[in-house]
């Protein structure tokens, strides 16, 4: 049994809800849902109710998921060997089609079938649908430690978008369903390539004018070196941060997708931790927020 809450309590909370509720009417939340969450049940229900909750006071949710472990258990399985260069997976051909199966089959599905028992709509998509998100080759060099010399890596199958055209999100918007969109794209060259699910969202959300990104990961958000929570930031703090070595790591592109989102497009965007049970609603209703929030400065 659930603990009992007093029903003027729950008034009063609609009632300081309502001027967010207000603000944001009409307009769009992009959040990249992965990590931790994906693979709690308890965790994806919450999620999927929260994203529901949304779209019923007048938001327009749109799901980017990833699935990086998903797809590295896949692999195992089918006996298919990835090799690695400077950290990075190379995306053969079969690696390429292992990823669209898990990303666009197995996570897509299942994420849209909690939206549905959660009470809502959910479309599952990826971004070669309705031509959403045209890819290009990603270009990567390493400096060989000996030589200093700049090497390109080829990375295979791993894109990054060139292009999005948002037609087939409105449409799906406006017939009240909540687009789920799988992490994957095509070339001009006419092959699939597989996009980081944040860099993915990120340019979903700028190309949308959203009035939100949210970046669900499995950290509380961007730390100073007290380890407190570092609530808002410009682009130009983020500069300070890396070249001091407040931020390192994983956090880097994460920073760099929010500040390429706030360039083109997107109001905010936010940096959250997804294992915080209804993480999104408590940045969304609080004034002081729940994780880092980015916009341009």
């Amino acid at each position: 049994m659930g603990e009992m809450v007093d029903p003027a309590r729950k008034a009063s909370v609609l009632i300081e809800a309502l001027p967010y509720f207000q603000r944001y009417a009409g307009r769009t939340f992009v959040v990249k849902y992965g990590g931790h969450a994906m693979g709690d049940p308890k965790a994806a229900r919450e999620f999927a109710e929260d994203i529901v909750l949304l779209k019923a006071v007048g938001i327009n949710p749109v799901v980017v998921h990833g699935g990086g472990p998903q797809i590295g258990a896949m692999l195992k399985k089918l006996g298919v060997e990835s090799t690695f260069v400077d950290g990075l997976r190379v995306t053969d051909k079969a690696t390429a089609e292992v990823a669209e199966m898990v990303l666009s089959g197995a996570i897509n599905k299942e994420l849209v079938g909690w939206i549905a028992n959660a009470g809502g709509k959910a479309i599952g998509i990826s971004g070669k649908d309705g031509g959403l998100v045209t890819a290009s080759k990603v270009e990567r060099t390493v400096k060989d430690p000996e030589s200093n010399i700049e090497q390109a890596i080829d990375l295979g199958f791993v894109g990054e978008p060139s292009r999005v055209d948002t037609t087939i999100i409105d449409t799906a918007v406006s017939a009240g369903m909540i687009p789920i969109i799988a992490p994957i794209g095509a070339g001009e060259d006419g092959h699939t390539y597989n996009i980081n699910a944040d860099t993915m969202a990120g340019a979903i959300a700028g190309a949308l004018g959203a009035a939100r990104l949210f970046l669900l990961t499995d950290v509380a958000g961007v730390l100073d070196k007290e380890g407190e929570l570092l609530t808002e930031l410009t682009p130009a703090d983020i500069g300070e941060l890396r070249e001091n070595g407040t931020i390192s790591g994983g956090m880097i592109p994460k920073l760099e997708t929010c500040v390429e989102a706030v360039e083109s497009g997107c109001d905010a965007a936010v940096v959250l931790d997804g294992r915080v049970p209804h993480a999104m609603l408590l940045e969304f209703f609080t004034e002081r927020g729940a994780g880092t929030l980015v916009r341009a400065g």
